[in-house]
């Protein structure tokens, strides 16, 4: 489901998108980006051929929406209407982002959003993060000068208070039956990686045999959606995020980590392989389990023809991913 240029170790998975209340009028788009550490429907108005979206208001204005993520790309354009298809269910009337920076007027607060696919690497991107909503109450009236929320009316664009259920929504908490949460099963990857990796996105938790949280550990999260995780008794926010293409955080005091040369200095590059031990906790201060994980080199490791890696990471301030 990933497109053949697609970058190290992205998740893609296919979605199905209609005109709301059409069977037909659909467009069903590879190349998505399957994240869990964010919420909503994201996808590049190139991908949309057959399906007409019904366009959402905000007062006498169109919605907008810009989106910012960790690694500094932003993408921006209106929030409109479907019908989205998972796993042959429907969710009905979904509010989704069209990705399109011609449309209006790009706040300058959004930087220099992406134009095509090809600059964010992905189709589109399906937010199944642990929110109903990709923005919440911070949105939510009063709150018009939330950054994320735009009205726009004849090209220029003011910042806008949007209710909950005019969001952009995470379609699976929308689904008619498997609402309640997903499952992201993944195949093993070895050390020194793999050509490809097969995995399955499982909606809804705990009603079938292929979805019961038999011998897992539950980790409640805090409001921003954040776990705990510590490392050489170094505390962390910590997400789990299938957005993020390795594991980042900034390494405590012992753990030796050099970034590699450039163009790599995003990447962690250590002389061997470095096996480390973590603990994840609840936000609340339990349950709590250890983990325990590697950082490789990723110059040498990426110098073979794989494209799916379980040892790769770089360092990243103030959270651990």
């Amino acid at each position: 489901l990933c497109s053949s240029s697609s970058y190290l170790n992205k998740p893609c998975v296919s979605v199905k998108v209609c005109t709301p209340g059409s069977s037909t009028a659909c467009d069903t788009i590879n190349d998505i980006l399957l994240d869990t550490g964010s919420f909503g429907l994201r996808i590049f108005k190139q991908a949309l051929t057959n399906a007409s979206l019904t366009q959402a208001t905000s007062g006498v204005g169109l919605l907008a929406e810009c989106m910012q993520f960790g690694d500094g790309s932003s993408v921006w354009g209106p929030v409109q209407i479907a019908d989205v298809i998972l796993g042959n269910e429907t969710a009905q009337t979904v509010p989704i982002q069209v990705i399109d920076s011609t449309f209006g007027t790009v706040p300058s607060s959004c930087g220099s959003p992406d134009q095509s696919p090809a600059d964010g690497g992905y189709t589109g991107i399906l937010g199944v993060g642990v929110f109903s909503q990709d923005c919440g109450p911070g949105c939510a009236p009063p709150n018009s000068n939330n950054g994320i929320y735009y009205s726009c009316t004849g090209g220029s664009c003011t910042g806008a208070q949007v209710a909950l259920a005019d969001q952009v929504q995470n379609p699976v908490a929308l689904l008619p039956t498997d609402n309640n949460g997903i499952v992201v099963q993944l195949q093993n990857v070895l050390p020194a990686g793999l050509p490809s990796a097969g995995g399955i996105l499982v909606l809804v938790i705990g009603t079938q045999s292929n979805n019961m949280p038999s011998g897992v550990t539950t980790y409640n999260t805090d409001q921003f959606g954040d776990i705990i995780t510590t490392l050489n008794s170094t505390t962390y926010s910590s997400i789990i995020d299938s957005g993020s293409n390795g594991i980042f955080f900034t390494p405590p005091a012992g753990v030796l980590l050099p970034s590699c040369a450039s163009p790599n200095s995003a990447w962690f590059c250590p002389q061997s392989t470095t096996t480390l031990t973590a603990k994840n906790t609840g936000a609340s201060g339990s349950p709590s389990g250890e983990i325990i994980f590697q950082i490789g080199n990723f110059t040498s490791l990426v110098s073979s023809s794989n494209k799916v890696f379980s040892d790769i990471g770089g360092p990243a301030p103030n959270l651990f991913d």
